[in-house]
């Protein structure tokens, strides 16, 4: 997952019961492996776990699908094989992780001279 300022980028696929959610290294990588299938899947995702969003569309907390999930929504349980049908038919999203904000070491107090 990124850390400050970075970019998270990912794939929703809306799918009949689901939404499903992959996470990739970016927009750009998908692209080339749309027009290249020659290029290792590992390239282009960020991780090797399918998500669902049980209904609440890309932007809610992420549970992993189960292997029922994917049979029933994809026809199989392979996770390459769904998260090439969840590559080819998803959206492609581009999000900015936002700055850390707030105090960086509460336990050192005011740091007040006595």
């Amino acid at each position: 997952m990124p850390r400050g300022n970075a970019s998270q980028s990912k794939v929703h696929y809306q799918g009949k019961d689901e939404d499903f959610v992959i996470m990739v290294d970016d927009i750009e990588a998908v692209q080339n492996w749309k027009n290249d299938r020659s290029i290792p899947l590992a390239q282009v995702v960020s991780g090797f776990k399918i998500f669902v969003t049980h209904k609440h569309g890309a932007q809610n907390a992420y549970d992993g699908a189960s292997k029922a999930t994917l049979e029933n929504e994809f026809g199989t349980s392979n996770e390459d094989e769904c998260m090439v049908k969840i590559l080819e038919g998803g959206a492609l999203q581009a999000t900015e992780a936002g700055e850390r904000q707030g105090p960086k070491n509460d336990s050192m107090g005011s740091r007040q001279a006595h």
